[in-house]
């Protein structure tokens, strides 16, 4: 069977299709492409930097916390790290054994001299006894407690006694008692024991 030749316009009417069909093709497979791409993915937000006063703070907290595990020496530590002991007329015994002359590690307050200076490159210098830390420290709200400030604690009618490090999220470090380690104690001022014993946070100053 015959079919007549195409005609001027039969011929421009295909290749105008042609044409078309070309550049939609393109088009919509573009289009799919974009839409199965995944979205962006956020910027990452950058933590903002710590201050001075608690970047020394978080340093202070981290010596700290290598000390995990010491032993609790009576009269033990200075700013070099842990030392030995010795044993007074009350302090150093247990079960009536004189264990403070034998045993290399800090007690409370050498334990927090070390720490800050440690830290602190020598800046911080505490002496080795409680209640002059005490008042070598600027006095901190408990809503303020940055890692590293130092928790006292005392009985009532009576001197301080006892002195930790905060260490963030509730918890202090400490050297405790003869025949113990150093510890961590979670959740410290919510503790019967400890909140009824706590007579405030101080801040070492530096020298000068």
């Amino acid at each position: 069977m015959l079919f007549p030749p195409p005609t001027p316009e039969l011929g421009r009417r295909r290749v105008l299709g042609l044409a078309l069909g070309a550049g939609v093709a393109p088009a919509l497979g573009a289009g799919t492409a974009s839409a199965a791409a995944p979205p962006a993915r956020p910027a990452p937000v950058r933590p903002r930097a710590d201050s001075p006063e608690q970047a020394l703070g978080r340093r202070v907290a981290t010596v700290a916390t290598a000390q995990i595990g010491v032993p609790y020496a009576w009269g033990g530590g200075d700013r070099l790290g842990p030392t030995l002991g010795f044993c007074d007329e009350e302090n150093g015994y247990l079960d009536g054994r004189c264990l403070g002359e034998s045993t290399v590690g800090f007690d409370c307050s050498g334990l927090a001299l070390y720490c800050w200076y440690r830290a602190s490159g020598g800046a911080v210098e505490l002496a080795h006894y409680t209640v002059a830390q005490y008042h070598r420290s600027a006095p901190v709200a408990r809503a303020d407690l940055l890692p590293g400030d130092l928790l006292f604690f005392s009985r009532p009618g009576a001197p301080l006694h006892h002195v930790g490090l905060w260490a963030d999220d509730g918890a202090m470090i400490h050297a405790e008692r003869t025949g113990t380690l150093i510890a961590r104690v979670e959740g410290v001022l919510d503790l019967p024991r400890w909140a009824g014993e706590f007579a405030g946070a101080r801040r070492p100053l530096p020298l000068g």
